[in-house]
């Protein structure tokens, strides 16, 4: 959680760190939230948190699941109108499936091609969140023959994920964001783009994200 210097006694420092933790615990109104950590501008101070993150997306495509992670949710809160901007770190995630009863494995990348927006509703702690991510595909093998798709196969624009927390969602000790998505068309797949266009790309796309219990942001290693 970012601190905000001042000139403050350390009282009244502490108190104001208080605020800030009740906040992220979705446990004030907004009236509290927006007395928190006030910088000398006399704007609120954004509340930083870090959660891991793992999930699952089911691909209708190719009626197969990919695991997702694991990873990190970067998030960066307005507890005063609940405007949150985010980033996403996950790792490739390596599939497989089988297309008329040959088994196919590729791996896929998610590439944020922006930050995450969404909202955090400070007196339920439900949040919204909207990413758009391009999927680029690799080391695509179709009956185990490796498949050459090159360097730039990628979806031609970013699939636009909406995700809405689940009951039991809580801020600070996390839960779960599901929602579903649309795969758009692939390109500069060489000769496998006509397949992967024929498999791959949809509506009805789920895509289910468990954040772990947050974290403030680790603090920079000393040089």
């Amino acid at each position: 959680m970012r601190r905000t210097l001042s000139a403050s006694p350390r009282s009244k420092a502490a108190r104001r760190a208080g605020v800030a933790v009740a906040a992220a615990l979705g446990c004030v109104a907004p009236a509290l939230a927006a007395g928190t950590a006030h910088a000398e501008s006399g704007a609120a101070a954004p509340v930083q948190l870090d959660y891991p993150l793992s999930g699952t997306t089911h691909l209708s495509g190719t009626d197969s699941d990919l695991t997702l992670g694991p990873g990190t949710l970067k998030t960066s809160t307005d507890m005063t109108t609940g405007a949150l901007t985010a980033r996403t770190q996950l790792p490739d995630a390596p599939g497989s499936f089988r297309a008329l009863g040959i088994p196919v494995t590729v791996t896929t990348e998610f590439i944020e091609e922006e930050p995450t927006t969404g909202t955090l509703d400070v007196r339920t702690g439900a949040v919204s969140t909207t990413s758009h991510l391009t999927l680029r595909l690799k080391n695509l093998k179709i009956g185990g023959i490796p498949t050459p798709v090159g360097p730039y196969c990628k979806t031609k624009t970013p699939a636009v994920i909406d995700l809405d927390s689940e009951p039991g969602f809580n801020v600070f000790k996390g839960g779960k964001l599901s929602g579903t998505y649309t795969i758009p068309k692939f390109e500069h797949c060489l000769l496998a783009t006509p397949i992967i266009n024929s498999m791959v790309p949809g509506e009805g796309n789920t895509l289910t994200l468990t954040l772990g219990q947050a974290a403030p942001p680790a603090e920079p290693a000393d040089s």
